[in-house]
């Protein structure tokens, strides 16, 4: 009896996982289109899987059960439908239906120069967060304004509000005025807190946003967004990881990449502040894994936009890869227009192709790339002339004049920004008990002749282009 009771037992659960089979297809199908024919040779994604429609636009790709999403790999020369700033590259997957078209629309400017805005921790806590972006807004909408026969589009690095998930329908409706597409990344202040696991942590910002890694292209340029903001439930926090899901997804969407095209990976975490990365490392600030990101980038000259740190900041890693690390739209959280480095709140400027970048300030002339203060300026150095160049690295030259005669480089030094210093003392301005100035590694320092003396500050980038500034 007790064996006929086993077998019996058996035979039940094989008929549940036979009825179980038949319920779930082994595939989901779709077309992709634009004005009504089929788009040939376009990556589809279920976010697990990577496959090429046909010559008729067609689509067949494994059916996933922890898929959320069938998205689109925009390809050069297209595309996708957007509502305001957001692009609809992607679908939800809704239990019963397996068959999801896509259309795109031809890009009516040529897309082998293109132009791309990167911005970062705009951090709406509150409704007047949302009026102070709105104010940034115009300076962007300016630029794109002036810039109006490129094509371009705007990567925003992630920390789209403080903690304050109710606010991303006005982040986005803020955000629509630009009337381009926005390709959005998810930060740490951008998750669900006080969920068991991972997993749980981004579910809001999906269902507002859409999938927390894709990718797209523009012209010779591939672009990949991620999520490296690992939530870890312990006491509400979160390390720099990449998850393994993420990984194996981005070696399959990279197979169908030409290894003369330039690769772009937007997320929130930088990968690491500094040349070499730390041992054994599980940070909040950097991503603990970003060698295994490195490997799959190799062959590839590779550019990595982050945010997060609220500071500005260039890592060149070798000659194939470099970081950017873009500064804070809300500046000192909305309580002063510059960051706790110094740097102006404002947006990267990138032309893709050519492969340009400069540091927008909001409110100020492209030209405005550094900050110079007079001697006395500084408590710590009360003696020197002081230079603030926010988006320097090691192929930006620092010079000064003294009465017109050339002194050489000023000294480069790690200090506190003067101003920077000052706002974040003053605790009734700023509010927040915990916000202080940090030191930043692009401060340059001379020590003149004469106190009285005309000074010259000039700064050239690594593009040969010259700023100037008269103290």
């Amino acid at each position: 009896m007790e064996i006929m009771t086993r077998l019996l037992f058996v035979f039940f659960i094989s008929v549940v996982h036979l009825n179980m089979m038949a319920q779930n297809p082994l595939a989901i199908t779709g077309q992709v289109k634009c004005q009504g024919y089929g788009v040939a040779n376009v990556v589809v994604t279920n976010g697990f899987d990577c496959v090429l429609t046909d010559a008729s636009g067609k689509y067949t790709i494994p059916y996933h059960r922890d898929a959320r999403f069938v998205y689109v790999t925009t390809p050069a020369g297209y595309l996708p439908q957007r509502d305001g700033s957001l692009p609809l590259f992607y679908q939800h997957i809704i239990e019963g239906t397996f068959i999801y078209d896509f259309s795109l629309v031809k890009n009516q400017r040529n897309d082998d120069r293109h132009l791309f805005l990167v911005q970062a921790d705009v951090q709406l806590g509150k409704g007047e967060d949302v009026a102070a972006y709105a104010e940034y807004l115009k300076d962007m909408r300016e630029f794109i304004n002036r810039h109006s026969e490129y094509d371009l589009f705007v990567l925003d690095c992630g920390d789209i509000v403080g903690n304050a998930l109710s606010l991303f329908p006005s982040y986005k409706q803020t955000s629509d005025v630009l009337d381009v597409p926005m390709y959005r990344v998810i930060g740490n202040h951008d998750m669900e807190y006080g969920v068991r696991s991972y997993e749980h942590s981004y579910k809001t910002y999906e269902e507002c946003f859409g999938p927390i890694y894709y990718s797209f292209n523009r012209g010779k340029a591939h672009y990949i967004v991620l999520d490296n903001c690992y939530y870890i439930n312990r006491n509400y926090r979160y390390i720099g990881y990449i998850d393994e899901r993420t990984l194996q997804w981005i070696e399959k969407d990279l197979a169908f990449v030409p290894k003369d095209h330039l690769v772009f990976v937007s997320m929130h975490i930088p990968s690491s502040s500094t040349k070499e990365l730390e041992f054994n490392a599980l940070l909040p600030d950097e991503t603990s894994n970003a060698s295994s990101l490195y490997d799959l980038l190799k062959g590839y000259e590779a550019h990595l936009l982050t945010g997060h740190t609220h500071n500005n900041g260039n890592v060149v890693f070798n000659d194939s890869l470099m970081e950017h690390n873009t500064a804070a739209v809300c500046g000192t959280f909305w309580k002063a227009d510059i960051c706790t480095d110094g740097t102006p709140s404002g947006y990267g400027e990138v032309d893709g192709n050519k492969l340009t970048w400069r540091y927008k300030s909001a409110g100020y002339p492209i030209e405005h790339q550094f900050r110079a203060y007079p001697v006395g300026a500084s408590r710590d150095y009360p003696e020197y002339i002081l230079a603030n160049v926010w988006n320097w690295d090691e192929e930006w030259k620092v010079e000064w004049y003294e009465d017109g005669k050339y002194m050489g480089e000023m000294e480069h030094f790690t200090g506190f920004d003067p101003e920077a210093k000052a706002i974040c003392s003053d605790k009734k301005r700023v509010e927040y008990d915990w916000i202080s100035p940090i030191r930043t590694e692009h401060m340059f320092r001379a020590l003149p002749k004469n106190r009285e003396a005309l000074i010259e500050v000039c700064v050239t980038d690594r593009f040969g282009n010259v700023y100037k500034v008269k103290l």
